[in-house]
């Protein structure tokens, strides 16, 4: 075996352990999950779903779909993923500042890249240093991307040192229409510990999805607790 590859994957091994979610049952329970929610899906031919087994857990477990000649199909997964320190909102209960990632089907939106040239067939912006999220329940701006001077008293910066948001992707919560207090920024993004509300997961499986979306497949994220998403939105 590459000596890489096999690093890698006693690295993933080590990170499933101490993560705490068993990824084993996940292929089963993520069919469960996409029969209960079939009439929601619609047009959407690729879908992340995201879910956990305790609804406060900040620990999740991701899998990647595509819907091939009308069955879905995994493309990436199961892997394990980051949510809000809070776990999950129930439905419609999300609220800003409540450190917790909303439940429900949203579709994946503007992707931020702080380079240039991404390998993904999806429309990205490269970030810069004017590029910012307001995350002000009392701006005009509210849950709104702004590239340059703005009258929020609070907001995201979008290029940070770290590389968190060095692929970040909105996830369209509280976007059509945005309703001031219920939620803003909320990201797919990477990192490796609980977060206000985003989705994250590593690098190298950020690559590997981003790689594989694509805008005409509609793509979209089913996201919440296991229970609460089995017995349907």
């Amino acid at each position: 075996m590459n000596y890489k590859i096999y690093v890698t994957l006693l690295f993933l091994m080590y990170v499933s352990l101490i993560h705490g979610q068993s990824l084993e049952n996940a292929p089963k329970e993520v069919f469960e999950i996409i029969k209960a929610n079939k009439s929601k899906l619609g047009s959407v031919k690729q879908l992340i779903v995201v879910y956990n087994d305790s609804v406060q857990s900040y620990k999740a477990v991701l899998i990647a779909l595509e819907k091939k000649k009308n069955k879905w199909v995994i493309t990436s997964g199961p892997m394990n993923t980051y949510i809000g320190r809070n776990g999950f909102a129930a439905p419609d209960a999300k609220l800003e500042g409540d450190g917790k990632s909303p439940t429900g089907l949203f579709r994946l939106g503007q992707l931020f890249c702080y380079k240039d040239s991404v390998n993904t067939a999806l429309p990205h912006i490269q970030t810069t240093a004017d590029d910012k999220w307001i995350d002000d329940p009392e701006s005009d701006d509210y849950n709104k991307y702004v590239r340059g001077e703005t009258s929020a008293k609070t907001f995201e910066k979008l290029l940070i040192r770290s590389d968190a948001y060095k692929y970040c992707m909105v996830i369209e919560f509280n976007t059509h229409p945005v309703v001031k207090g219920k939620g803003s920024a909320i990201f797919f993004h990477l990192g490796t510990e609980a977060t206000s509300g985003c989705i994250t997961i590593l690098e190298e499986q950020m690559e590997l999805i981003l790689s594989t979306l694509t805008p005409k497949a509609n793509p979209s994220i089913l996201m919440g607790n296991f229970e609460v998403l089995r017995k349907g939105l």
